[in-house]
């Protein structure tokens, strides 16, 4: 068995996504990695480069910016293409596995590759919110989304790199495990998160949005309404953690407020089950 990596990438030094460290947290489990980097404004092709592992394949690609969000899908698409593994796991440049879930998902794939009922396997996920040891259950944030995929040609990307379908339109057939997907791309400070919103409103994204709404400056708001996460994050992103000061004040006041929880104690992955329907402003 063979296992493909995927990701695409452009101006991630510009709007701060963890790239390095989202394709090292999967890297040990592949056979080969596949990076597709479009045409950028900043040195994202020398950082991908300075990697260094022979494992990692560089596409380099002019981007159509003008068809909005479905350019980040054909994207994901070419990259997918490119792989010559069994399957594929495909991560965007802001989302992390914990090298602990490492050994039983590739454990999973071995398992499922030949039967036909098994598209994809389904993670779950922990959406990280201005602190990283705070996460979204509400309304608007998918809880669960399907990452690895056989790489048999009958699937693509679709809604903007989003999730994947079938070609052939049937129901897409997944496992769902109990790994998780650390997705940090909702951490980073106010000022960079207006400049992703500005980006991200250019791609077609947040459509929803009033003008009076994509103009207001970005604010996390107070963090204690969201879930704590008393669990370890994947090594490769510790140092950035480490010098997050929001988080760092955010950790020691959790605690200080749970100095009696286990969960704490034993710094226990664990998401809660609940899930709150309306979003929470």
């Amino acid at each position: 068995m063979k296992i493909s990596g995927a990701t695409i990438v452009r101006n991630a030094i510009q709007f701060g996504y963890p790239v390095v460290e989202a394709i090292r947290s999967v890297l040990p489990i592949c056979d080969e990695y596949i990076v597709n980097v479009g045409d950028s404004s900043d040195d994202t092709l020398d950082l991908i480069k300075s990697i260094k592992d022979p494992k990692i394949k560089i596409f380099e690609r002019v981007w159509d910016m003008s068809i909005g969000q479905d350019v980040l899908s054909i994207e994901t698409d070419f990259a997918i293409s490119q792989c010559q593994g069994d399957w594929v796991f495909y991560n965007q440049t802001d989302e992390l596995v914990h090298e602990k879930d490492l050994i039983q998902i590739k454990a999973c794939m071995k398992r499922y590759l030949h039967d036909a009922n098994i598209d994809g396997l389904q993670l779950r996920w922990l959406h990280f919110f201005g602190s990283f040891y705070r996460y979204r259950i509400d309304a608007g944030w998918f809880q669960k989304q399907t990452r690895v995929i056989k790489n048999n040609g009958l699937y693509e990307s679709h809604d903007g790199a989003w999730g994947f379908r079938r070609k052939d339109k049937k129901p897409l057939k997944t496992l769902k495990t109990p790994f998780f997907i650390y997705h940090y791309g909702w951490v980073n400070d106010p000022q960079m998160m207006a400049m992703r919103r500005k980006n991200a409103h250019r791609l077609g994204f947040f459509a929803q949005l009033t003008e009076k709404e994509k103009a207001l400056e970005y604010d996390y708001g107070h963090l204690s309404r969201f879930p704590v996460y008393f669990g370890t994050h994947p090594a490769v992103i510790q140092e950035t953690i480490q010098q997050h000061t929001v988080s760092q004040q955010d950790w020691e006041n959790i605690v200080r407020q749970y100095w009696w929880n286990p969960l704490l104690w034993f710094r226990v992955r664990y998401k809660t089950g609940h899930r709150v329907k309306y979003k929470m402003e």
